[in-house]
């Protein structure tokens, strides 16, 4: 195996004010991995810089045997959109830190808050027991998963959680969970009854996930054709018993991309699933199993935008590869915050400062689905700790009411609707490179955006083209206007414009 770091990683990491790796890569870096590091496994052995050369025992399975393990994916010929997701904006739930309680009762209390913001997917952080063992802090890593089949008594039982379950989906909301299938804690029952499920040393000793320094886990072997079937029906009993619409899988490039086939070709003949790989351009991954994954390439660019690095041309070359890319069958989830980078690079007001507000806009109506964290609604400005309890003190702040207007703005104008190929970005001509100044049209649904991405006042003349000549309404004022040929207009720094053919209301 080998741990490359990506600069882009670096850069954003040292515009935070904090090393990329302060000494080692934290844990919990397991959860955004993708945009840090690439993995290689050779067929017969895990190099890792600096440490001896691991070998399986027993010795790896034959071709010929682990061809056998492999599912026949044949059924499953492009990835699954759930009818439910098109308008929908997905929203991370930290539970361990969401109220003063920490529990799944607490926090279906805050339900119907998150139906006045609008958003419609509920991604629940890891809500299984998590291993005692070799724990980080004094209540571990949510990704140290000691028992795939029960829920984590810190946060209730599985009565609160079926209650959860049930009432988001009573107020029109679906529940994701995540999922981590490349390690388990170090006394899940698989360590004792299974051993031969874990990746082991020359010594027969089961090891950690070789190169992460992720101490607390233990690397699970993916040759082995009983783990896998034992992990799909742990992920089909979340499904079937308490009605699960979908999963965040962690990692999931560690994962190899035939395992996520034969889950996916499994779990979505129960129902239709949402599937989001934590991982960025893995096209194996893409192609069957995942309909999104994460943009780290515009998450690290924006990071060095709001640092005061102007750069639009780059940010517009990201965004126009991706076009292909992605093609018609999957797309990117953009975000400027989720957990691991609020915890281990700071939020996004280190990071981003007063551009937070525009560049929100920005990634919200960028193609594919946008993601809130907990506490982005509420302008949230410090790290909360990762392995111990640290509630969030809801309050109010100006940035709820932009995000619950995109949201709505999400869900109205069929422009944004999360449809893979559809209503691709359209960059407008400018006399500003310091401006972006862009539309997205489908049918009769259009928005027309200008974004200063700069600390300066900028005076902008953007030609409209195609979506000239047509009324709007401000997303900024609700008030009406036509908007002719070309926009001229003066933006304060890291100020913005939104102009939509259909109401957010």
């Amino acid at each position: 195996m080998r741990l490359k770091t990506s600069a882009a990683l670096c850069t954003a990491a040292f515009l935070a004010g904090v090393p990329a790796f302060a000494g080692q890569v934290p844990p919990a870096l397991g959860q955004h991995l993708e945009g840090t590091a690439a993995l290689t496994l050779s067929s017969s052995q895990l190099t890792v810089p600096g440490a001896s050369v691991l070998s399986k025992s027993p010795p790896r399975k034959s071709a010929t045997a682990l061809t056998s393990i492999r599912s026949n994916t044949s059924a499953v010929v492009r990835p699954v959109q759930p009818s439910w997701f098109s308008s929908s904006t997905i929203y991370e739930v930290n539970i361990r830190q969401y109220t003063a309680a920490g529990t799944f009762q607490a926090f279906t209390s805050q339900l119907p808050r998150l139906k006045t913001l609008g958003v419609k997917v509920l991604w629940l952080m890891p809500v299984y027991p998590i291993g005692q063992q070799n724990r980080l802090g004094s209540l571990g890593s949510y990704y140290s998963v000691r028992d795939y089949r029960a829920v984590n008594p810190e946060f209730g039982t599985s009565a609160q959680f079926k209650t959860l379950v049930d009432k988001a989906h009573a107020a029109g909301f679906k529940i994701i969970l995540d999922w981590v299938a490349n390690h388990t804690a170090w006394d899940n029952p698989w360590i004792t009854a299974h051993p031969d499920w874990y990746l082991q040393g020359r010594d027969g000793q089961i090891v950690s996930p070789p190169g992460t320094g992720w101490n607390d886990v233990a690397q699970l072997d993916y040759t082995n054709a009983a783990m896998r079937l034992a992990m799909i029906d742990a992920m089909a009993m979340w499904v079937r018993t308490y009605g699960i619409d979908g999963f965040r899988a962690d990692v999931a490039s560690m994962v190899p991309a035939d395992f996520w086939n034969q889950a996916t070709e499994k779990l979505q003949a129960i129902k239709p699933l949402l599937m989001l790989a934590e991982a960025e351009t893995r096209p194996a991954l893409m192609q069957r199993a995942f309909l999104l994954d994460y943009n780290w390439n515009l998450y690290h660019k924006l990071n060095q935008v709001g640092a005061g690095w102007v750069d639009t041309s780059g940010v517009q070359d990201i965004v126009n590869a991706q076009v292909d890319e992605y093609g018609k069958t999957a797309m990117p989830m953009n975000f400027i915050t989720n957990h691991d980078e609020n915890s281990w690079n700071g939020s996004e007001y280190e990071r981003l400062g007063t551009a937070v507000a525009s560049l929100t806009v920005f990634y919200f109506t960028m193609p594919g689905v946008p993601l809130i964290y907990t506490g982005q609604e509420m302008g949230l400005t410090r790290r909360l700790k990762f392995f111990d309890r640290d509630p969030i003190r809801w309050q109010t702040a100006p940035i709820n009411a932009l995000l619950t207007r995109l949201v709505g703005l999400k869900a109205k104008n069929q422009a944004l609707w999360n449809v893979p190929g559809q209503s691709p970005v359209v960059w407008l001509p400018t006399n500003n490179d310091q401006v972006f100044a862009y539309s997205r049209k489908v049918a009769g649904d259009s928005v027309v955006i200008l974004v200063n991405a700069s600390a300066d006042t900028q005076n902008v003349r953007a030609s409209l083209g195609a979506v000239a000549g047509q009324r709007y309404i401000s997303l900024a004022t609700g008030k009406s206007i036509t908007l002719g040929a070309t926009r001229k207009t003066v933006l304060k720094p890291y100020s913005y414009e939104v102009f939509t053919t259909f109401t957010w209301r």
